[in-house]
């Protein structure tokens, strides 16, 4: 297994540091909206990569958290006169429901972070203790970035300016980052500390987290991969790097892996652009496999340019395995050939090689296909069915029912028309009314639905 650690900036076998068992911490989403392509992205990406993991051989502790408190929901809060936790709740749902959709499977944990306030005021006391940290006028508190000598080399940024999301003027530098900001008159949103009241700096939050459910006593590191976006590498993983090292006296984690931006007109997705796809929306106008599968067709460190072009011939490529599925339905189930199940863990171990696994996939149902024109023997079907349910286990696709893949986007109304002319064809057989039965098939070949005549049942799709 070998990834590409971005602090190194290249691609290293992967040595948990205890042996055969990988702890992964992604940073998840910060509540206050709905979710858009970019957090499935990430999501998605790192999906695979504990998929790939467990297909390895590892066993994985995976912890991706929730930001609930943070200014753009104390943002949403005064907008809407909603109270934090509602605004939480509500979008921390809506997350999980477009997760779900995406077949991107449950954390073993995923912690939120006004559940750890205690735990992150512990790390600020030990930081001001080790006087890596600073309280200024108005009861903010800093981190010290002169006060640890090896700040900035994870990213390697030499910017001047580290933005963090709750700022003041009264830093030592223009690097210091705040951990604790005191709370206004005008607030309604604070905890309290032994440094007055107020809330954690968005920083702190992971670095509480890792330490608290993933770091085990004795080891070097707190994970053995934090992951996240490419957008969060600096200042934010920066920033967690130094806390913890000056924290907790070790090193947050042994590697670090980024995903690639998701880009719509050649700009990077953003709210304020304007141009944010949010999932929900997307999941409107295409199936949520076919949305999962677009999105890992390109290798994660990437860029992804969305295209509706490029999501249809996605789409298109996923139906392949769809139509394979279809001839092998109801057959028993073996297990995969070895030779492809070799090739395709071999591209997912290369640093999650999806372009060169998908590649793979493509030869073997070309080759399948050509083997079930010569009726092969039930042994070999149910090799290929085990290819499938590899590829389901895997990739998290080619998992639906076949018939109904291939029904997607037909209304309830029209499901029950076509239902009702296909009970009315079967009818007219058994009256041996054969005129009516073939109008009938043409009737909704026309409306394009086309009919497949199996042992006790008719099944449909959409052409």
């Amino acid at each position: 297994m070998v990834i590409y650690d971005s602090k190194e900036r290249k691609k290293v076998p992967f040595k948990p540091e205890f042996e055969k068992r990988a702890r992964l911490y992604l940073c998840g989403p910060t509540v206050y909206d709905e979710a858009h392509l970019g957090h499935a992205r990430s999501a998605i990406s790192f999906d695979l990569l504990r998929r790939t993991l467990q297909m390895h051989g590892f066993e994985v502790r995976f912890v991706r958290n929730i930001t609930d408190v943070d200014d753009k929901i104390l943002q949403k809060m005064e907008r809407t006169k909603e109270s934090l936790e509602a605004i939480a709740a509500r979008y921390t749902e809506a997350y999980h429901r477009d997760m779900a959709a995406l077949n991107v499977a449950t954390p073993d944990l995923e912690p939120k972070a006004t559940a750890h306030i205690p735990q992150m005021v512990a790390l600020i006391e030990a930081l001001l203790e080790k006087n890596h940290a600073y309280r200024v006028e108005n009861g903010d508190v800093y981190f010290d970035t002169a006060s640890d000598p090896r700040y900035g080399t994870l990213s390697k940024e030499a910017q001047d300016e580290t933005l963090s999301r709750v700022e003041s003027g009264s830093k030592r530098n223009s690097r210091d980052f705040v951990l604790w900001k005191a709370v206004t008159a005008d607030e309604r949103v604070f905890f309290e500390s032994p440094f007055g009241p107020g809330r954690p700096g968005w920083h702190l939050e992971c670095s509480a987290m890792l330490q608290t459910h993933l770091y085990e006593p004795g080891a070097n590191y707190a994970c053995d991969i934090h992951a996240g976006g490419a957008d969060l590498f600096f200042p934010h993983h920066e920033n967690e790097a130094a806390q913890s090292r000056c924290g907790y006296g070790g090193e947050i984690a042994k590697y670090w892996m980024h995903n690639g931006f998701v880009r719509i007109g050649g700009e990077k997705m953003s709210k304020s652009l304007g141009n944010s796809f949010f999932i929900h929306e997307a999941l409107t106008h295409w199936p949520a496999e076919a949305l999962r599968f677009y999105l890992m067709s390109v290798h994660y460190r990437a860029p992804l340019h969305f295209c509706d072009s490029d999501l249809l011939a996605s789409r298109k490529r996923l139906d392949r395995l769809y139509r394979l599925k279809k001839q092998l339905f109801g057959l028993k189930v073996a297990a995969p050939e070895a030779a492809f199940k070799k090739a395709l863990l071999g591209a997912m171990g290369d640093d999650l090689n999806t372009s060169k696994a998908l590649a793979v996939i493509d030869e073997m149902v070309h080759r399948a296909n050509e083997l079930l024109v010569g009726k092969p023997d039930k042994g070999t079907k149910a090799a290929l069915a085990g290819n499938l349910a590899l590829i389901g286990e895997l990739l998290g696709v080619a998992l639906a029912d076949p018939f109904e893949w291939f029904q997607w986007g037909v209304s309830r109304a029209d499901r029950e028309q076509i239902e009702q002319l296909i009970a009315e064809r079967k009818a007219a057989k058994a009256a041996k009314d054969f005129d009516r039965a073939d109008a009938i098939r043409k009737a909704l070949t026309a409306q394009g639905i086309a009919l497949m005549d199996l042992p006790g049942q008719t099944v449909w799709e959409r052409l």
